[in-house]
């Protein structure tokens, strides 16, 4: 099932999208628990796709593949290197990725990401299907040379525009192995696969979980592969998971 979120004559609400049909069915309230359709059912072409979800928190993961690492000469760390992304970072399909003035050296991160389904804390690994709602793309839109300048991520990877999501949530996914790729107007940059994650989603999970508690509608980037590379003003950025789709976004000079 796809989830999104999206905005029809200014109200916003929740969906299932239907894509060979190319509609979304309404939802009441939101998509944590049962579902409950209004009855209400839209072309795509008529509403407007948002972020599937306004977390309260994103937490990614770095070098969780080892040739990314190793392209900007790093080794991997003995335990998951973990960092924050605020909410207000997030934007969905279609929306702008602001060049931020601070920086020289915007670069795309293509990965998969997590979404929280419930309340949950020191998850187990027996459990940890029981608290994924389901997985959307994303990209860890970075500013590498205020990363590598200041140490501390915060700016780097927190900016507003930083991390686009969507364009909605499949829950019916088996995230072991899917291709992950990143096109720069049209040409291939980044070519993955989930199967070459150090550390497992579950593991990601136990591990993030056992320091904080995770709400429901909360995003875990899982780490990207190996390509990444700068972004330019005017550039179309796209990122496609296997058996999700793919998220499009342009790059605009912040106004």
């Amino acid at each position: 099932m796809r989830i999104a979120r999206y905005t029809h004559e200014g109200e916003v609400t929740f969906g299932v999208v239907d894509a060979q049909a190319e509609t979304v069915a309404a939802l009441a309230g939101h998509p944590f628990g049962e579902l409950q359709p209004t009855g209400v059912v839209l072309p795509l072409s008529d509403v407007r796709l948002l972020s599937p979800m306004l977390p309260s928190k994103i937490v990614a993961v770095g070098r969780n593949y080892a040739a990314h690492a190793a392209e900007l000469g790093n080794e991997v760390p003995e335990a998951p290197l973990t960092f924050f992304k605020p909410s207000t970072a997030v934007i969905g399909p279609t929306e702008n990725i602001a060049y931020p003035p601070f920086s020289s050296d915007v670069q795309y991160e293509a990965e998969l990401a997590v979404v929280i389904g419930r309340m949950c804390r020191e998850v187990p690994h027996s459990r940890v299907n029981d608290v994924i709602l389901g997985y959307t793309c994303a990209n860890d839109v970075t500013a590498r040379d205020v990363q590598q300048r200041e140490g501390q991520w915060a700016r780097a990877k927190g900016f507003d525009t930083a991390c686009p999501l969507g364009p909605w949530i499949e829950t019916d996914l088996d995230p072991a192995d899917l291709a992950i790729t990143c096109t720069v107007n049209g040409e291939l940059r980044q070519a993955g696969r989930t199967s070459q994650m150090v550390r497992s989603i579950a593991d990601l999970i136990v591990h993030i979980s056992d320091a904080m508690t995770l709400l429901p509608g909360d995003v875990i980037l899982t780490g990207t592969p190996a390509g990444v590379g700068p972004l330019a003003v005017g550039d179309e950025v796209a990122v496609t998971v296997e058996g999700i789709g793919t998220l499009s976004n342009r790059v605009v000079k912040r106004g």
